[in-house]
């Protein structure tokens, strides 16, 4: 009984208005009865839907821990002529403007926490999406700061738990479509103090039949998705349950 205790996980991550729940097999042990697929290794395109799945995890947990409603979305554009001439010299366009807003946001007492994806159409078009913590003054800070076109800011939302926006902000020339975009080449980066606590892991007796309820939160039902992982044959199922009253 205490080795078949070791072959369900369940991960929790719990955040302000929601929790996210990751349930799976763990594939070193297999489980009685259960019934699983043929290993065998990812193909490449597998590996590059997992890589960007984990990378909009880990943007959504941090927008999740840091940022709120009214926070900002820029859309930072460039003049035609204005236009870099490569990735490398937008990204330091883009380093020179954030040295002037980090400057400016600690003359005020605060901490600049942003993530950021730099972009570029087929037609040569430069862009770079921003998002940042407001602060008094914000969108006065960023047009000086930004001198080569314009600066556009839409207040973030929480619906869907950030979901939407975490894919936006790491999009790629491959899933740039889910947008109706065609871009050639992104980046995407994050300041360093955006730490997301680990989450709390439980070992399961059986796998659940169903995702588990909690008081005061409903089940995301777009959120809710199970399967078998291609490469090890094991079943996952990962879930958000969202809090009722958000004024808690």
């Amino acid at each position: 009984m205490a080795e078949r205790y070791k072959r369900y996980r369940r991960l929790i991550y719990s955040f302000r208005h929601s929790i996210e729940i990751y349930e799976y097999l763990d594939g070193r042990y297999g489980a009685p009865g259960e019934k699983r697929g043929k290993r065998k290794g990812a193909s490449p395109e597998q590996v590059k839907k997992r890589n960007q799945w984990n990378r909009e995890r880990k943007a959504r947990h941090k927008l999740k821990t840091w940022f709120r409603e009214n926070d900002y979305l820029v859309l930072l554009t460039y003049r035609r002529d204005a236009r870099p001439a490569d990735m490398k010299a937008a990204k330091s366009d883009f380093a020179r403007a954030l040295r002037i807003i980090r400057e400016e946001y600690g003359k005020r007492g605060y901490k600049t926490r942003w993530m950021r994806n730099i972009e570029v159409g087929p037609r040569g078009a430069w862009h770079v999406h921003l998002v940042l913590n407001r602060i008094p003054d914000t969108d006065l800070i960023i047009k000086r700061a930004w001198p080569h076109g314009g600066a556009t800011f839409k207040h973030l939302y929480e619906e869907g738990g950030f979901a939407k926006l975490a894919g936006y902000i790491t999009k790629t020339p491959e899933t740039a479509g889910r947008y109706g975009e065609s871009l050639v080449e992104t980046s995407y980066s994050a300041s360093r103090n955006l730490p997301v606590k680990e989450p709390k892991k439980k070992k399961l007796m059986r796998w659940p039949k169903k995702p588990g309820e909690r008081e005061g939160f409903y089940l995301d039902k777009e959120s809710f998705h199970e399967g078998t992982n291609p490469a090890t044959g094991c079943r996952y199922r990962y879930y958000t349950l969202v809090r009722i009253n958000r004024s808690i």
